[in-house]
């Protein structure tokens, strides 16, 4: 021990910054054990405690109990190992929290009640298995169980939403939200209609063709009247009109008359329903996709046109 610098607790305070009490703390559990006592009686440690406190400090700020922290400054556990396990501990309460936030922020900004909150919370802590059973459950009320070559397939595929296993708070919300949505019987069978609509415009004459997407070509043929600021009862909306019941009617195999044009209303009517809009919104959110393009105001112009022109 001789020409050894050995400090006293109070030394050992100010070099650390840490209190006197709570070395002393650590010292009677035998974390930070003195190398030996003055002459009258006092503690005094070597220049090792040093870095053992700036260590148990360091190990406490990231949340380790002090048992572990005896075993690792003992060198009973590995650092490595344990500071494995507690980053995964931690993982799990980041998760947890996020749920806790994304539940909150839901319940702040659309008034819910409690018991509204207290469905909220259970969906966001479903498993990822019951995630995709709730899913799986939706998407085959709005869909079946279409045949490997039906366009339905690559459709109900790109509306399945998969959220990360470390959703943000906003993802969360938005999971939320369409599994309210979705366990809508009105709302299923809204997108029941639609999946059949889609599927009958791929089969002209009773062989499987593909065509366009009505909605795509909706965008396309309207979207220019929008921009040149074309009323749906103008004249010059005449020739879309005429452009778009040629179009249905080619992938129909049936003559452009009243009745056809009439069910084409029907069909955009249903294309225009705004939940449609909304479940794509959040399903972008949930999957990370860029922000999806509305193609309601060209849906609902399609519809005032063709309405106009069949109430003439």
């Amino acid at each position: 021990m001789d020409g050894e610098t050995l400090y006293s607790i109070g030394e050992l305070a100010r070099r650390t910054g840490m209190s006197v009490k709570t070395i002393r703390f650590y010292s009677d559990r035998g974390i930070v054990a003195p190398t030996d006592r003055s002459p009258a009686g006092y503690r005094l440690y070597d220049t090792h405690a040093v870095a053992r406190l700036d260590l148990v400090r360091t190990l406490r700020h990231l949340g380790m109990d002090l048992t572990t922290i005896r075993a690792i400054t003992d060198k009973e556990l590995a650092l490595p190992e344990v500071a494995a396990a507690h980053a995964e501990a931690l993982a799990v309460q980041i998760r947890v929290l996020h749920l806790r936030h994304a539940v909150l922020t839901a319940v702040a900004e659309r008034g819910l009640t409690a018991e509204e909150a207290d469905l909220m919370h259970k969906l966001a802590q479903l498993s990822e298995d019951e995630r995709r059973r709730l899913t799986a459950d939706f998407l085959d009320a709005a869909f079946g169980s279409p045949a490997t070559d039906s366009p339905l397939v690559g459709v109900r595929r790109s509306m399945t939403p998969e959220l990360p296993d470390s959703p943000d708070a906003e993802q969360l919300q938005a999971w939320v939200e369409w599994a309210e949505l979705t366990a809508t019987p009105d709302f299923r069978a809204a997108m029941r209609r639609l999946a059949e609509d889609l599927a009958s415009e791929h089969v002209q004459g009773g062989s499987t063709v593909p065509h366009r997407d009505l909605g795509a070509v909706v965008r396309d043929l309207v979207t220019p009247a929008l921009t040149a600021g074309i009323t749906p009862a103008a004249r010059q909306a005449d020739a879309i009109v005429t452009e778009l019941t040629a179009h249905y009617a080619h992938v129909q195999g049936r003559p452009d008359d009243a009745a056809l044009r009439r069910a084409l209303l029907t069909r955009l009517e249903r294309a225009g329903d705004p939940r449609r809009d909304r479940y794509a919104e959040l399903l972008a959110v949930i999957n990370g996709w860029p922000p999806p393009e509305s193609l309601a105001p060209a849906v609902t112009w399609s519809s005032e046109a063709l309405r106009a022109r069949l109430e003439r």
